[in-house]
C-alpha cells in the first residue's frame, strides 16, 4: 500500500493541476439519472474501511430512490477501485469527469486518497465533500469542498488532546511518553498533535520516531520504546501497522500505565476479533462506539440496515467505524443540492458553508476551510473484552467513551495490558 508522505502532499497542488482539463458544460435532462462519481479502496491496505464506506453509499441510493431520487431523477454510482494507491486516483477523477461525465463527485476514503484528487476536483470547479481527509483543503484553500471527519480545523493541536486529557487522569500520574508513527500525512499531524499536548501536560518525551510505509517488522521500533520505560505511549498508525504494532507489543509484553492513541485499525471487525481480549485496556481515537451517550437519530436504524446487507455482502459485519460517516457524506451533498435546486456546483460549494447539516451522526456545521467548526475526537477505551466474538462490540460498554466530556460513558482503566 502506498500512502502520501508530508512532501509529497505539499507538492500535490502544483504538480496535479496542471494535468487536467477544464469540466466542458452538459446538459442536464430530467429524463436523466442524477450520477454520482467516485473512487473507493476496494483492494489494498485500506480495503477494511473502504468496503463497508461503498456498502453505506449503496444504502443511501437505495433510500433516496425509493423516496423519489434527487431533484426528482433517480441516482446512481459510478465507482472505481483505487486500490488503496494515491497514483491511481488523479487519472480516475479525471475519468469520471471527462470521460463519465457525472453530475457530481465524493471522495474516496482517507487523507491518501483524497489529497491526489484535490487538484482534479478544483481544475474542473466541482462540489467535493470528502471522507476521512484530515486537513486536504489547507493546501489548497478550495471553497466547494467539506470534510466528513471529526478533527476538525486545528488536528495538528486538538487531535490527541483527549488521548492526554485522559492519560493525565490516571494514578500515578504519568511523567513520560515515546511517540511513534507511519511516515504519512495524516499520522505525521497525529504525531505533531502528539508532542504539543505532551508538552502542555509537562511530560517528558523519551522516544519520538516515524517508521517508512515499507515497514514489515514493529518489533525493533516496540523494543526500543520498551528500553525508554516511558508511562504512556502513543502510537500514530494505520491498520496494517497497527496491526504489526499490536503484535510487537504483545510478543514483548510492554507494559504502560496508558497505551494507544491515534490507531487506525481497532476500529475494523476483523480486527476487533483477531485481538479480542488483547485489546482490553487499549486507548483509542474513534467515530463512533454503541454508547447511550452517542444515539443520534437514525443511526440506530441505519446500523441495523446495513448489518442486514453486510452479511450478504461479506462486508464489515459492524459496520461502527467507516459506515456511519459514509452515509453522512452522502446527506450532507443530498441536503446542499435538494436546498439549491439543481446541479450548480459554485452555488452547492456556497450551501455547505451556509447551512447547518441533520445527519445520522448528528447535526454539522462546516468552518470556511470545509471542516467541522466544532472538533469530536472521540476516545473509547476497550474494556471488559471476552474472547473474540464481535456481537459483545454491539454492545455498550466495551467501547467505553472517555473523551469527550460531553459524550463520557465510564471510567479510565490501567495499566496496559490489562490484567488476567
Amino acid at each position: 500500500m502506498q500512502q502520501v508522505t508530508r512532501r509529497e502532499f505539499g507538492s500535490l497542488a502544483a504538480g496535479l493541476s496542471a494535468a487536467v482539463m477544464t469540466r466542458p458544460a452538459f446538459a442536464q435532462s430530467s429524463d436523466e439519472p442524477i450520477r454520482i462519481g467516485h473512487t473507493m479502496p476496494l483492494s489494498g491496505g485500506l480495503a477494511g474501511n473502504g468496503k463497508p464506506a461503498l456498502l453505506a453509499h449503496r444504502l443511501w441510493v437505495e433510500e433516496i430512490n425509493a423516496k423519489g431520487g434527487l431533484l426528482g431523477r433517480k441516482v446512481e454510482l459510478v465507482n472505481y477501485d483505487d486500490q488503496s494507491n494515491p497514483a491511481q486516483v488523479p487519472a480516475l477523477y479525471t475519468k469520471l469527469l471527462d470521460v463519465d461525465k457525472v453530475d457530481l463527485v465524493v471522495s474516496s476514503y482517507a487523507t491518501a486518497l483524497i489529497a491526489p484528487a484535490m487538484p482534479v476536483v478544483i481544475a474542473h470547479g466541482v462540489a467535493f465533500v470528502t471522507l476521512f481527509g484530515a486537513a486536504t483543503n489547507d493546501a489548497f484553500h478550495y471553497e466547494r469542498t467539506v470534510s466528513i471527519n471529526p478533527v476538525g480545523g486545528r488536528m495538528q493541536e486538538d487531535f490527541a488532546k483527549g488521548f492526554f486529557d485522559i492519560a493525565m487522569s490516571a494514578d500515578p500520574k504519568p511523567k513520560t511518553v515515546a511517540i511513534a508513527g507511519l511516515d504519512s500525512d495524516f499520522l505525521q499531524r497525529s504525531m505533531q498533535s502528539a508532542r504539543t499536548q505532551a508538552k502542555n501536560a509537562g511530560l517528558d518525551i523519551v522516544y519520538d520516531k516515524s517508521y517508512p510505509p515499507s515497514t514489515v517488522d514493529y518489533s525493533p521500533i516496540v523494543r526500543a520504546i520498551q528500553a525508554a520505560k516511558p508511562d504512556v505511549v502513543y502510537f500514530a498508525s494505520y491498520p496494517p501497522d497497527s496491526v504489526g504494532l499490536l503484535k510487537a507489543v504483545n510478543e514483548a509484553k510492554l507494559t504502560a500505565t496508558v497505551l494507544g492513541g491515534g490507531m487506525i485499525g481497532p476500529q475494523i471487525t476483523a480486527i476487533k476479533a483477531q485481538f479480542g481480549p488483547l485489546l482490553n485496556n487499549l486507548l483509542c481515537w474513534d467515530v463512533y462506539a454503541p454508547e447511550p451517550t452517542l444515539k443520534f437519530p437514525g443511526v440506530e436504524a441505519f446500523l441495523e440496515r446495513y448489518r442486514a446487507a453486510a452479511e450478504k455482502e461479506k462486508a464489515d459485519p459492524l459496520g461502527l467505524y467507516a459506515p456511519p460517516l459514509a452515509y453522512a457524506q452522502m446527506q450532507v451533498l443530498e441536503q446542499a443540492v435538494s436546498r439549491v435546486g439543481k446541479i450548480d456546483h459554485a452555488a452547492i460549494g456556497a450551501d455547505f458553508h451556509a447551512n447547518t447539516f441533520s445527519t445520522i451522526i448528528g447535526d454539522l456545521k462546516f468552518d470556511a476551510n470545509g471542516e467541522w467548526e466544532k472538533e469530536r475526537n472521540l476516545y473509547v477505551q476497550y474494556q471488559g473484552v471476552k474472547g473474540n466474538d464481535i456481537e459483545q462490540f454491539k454492545k455498550a460498554g466495551i467501547q467505553v467513551i472517555l473523551y469527550p466530556e460531553r459524550y463520557k460513558s465510564g471510567k479510565l482503566l490501567t495499566p496496559f495490558p490489562a490484567a488476567s
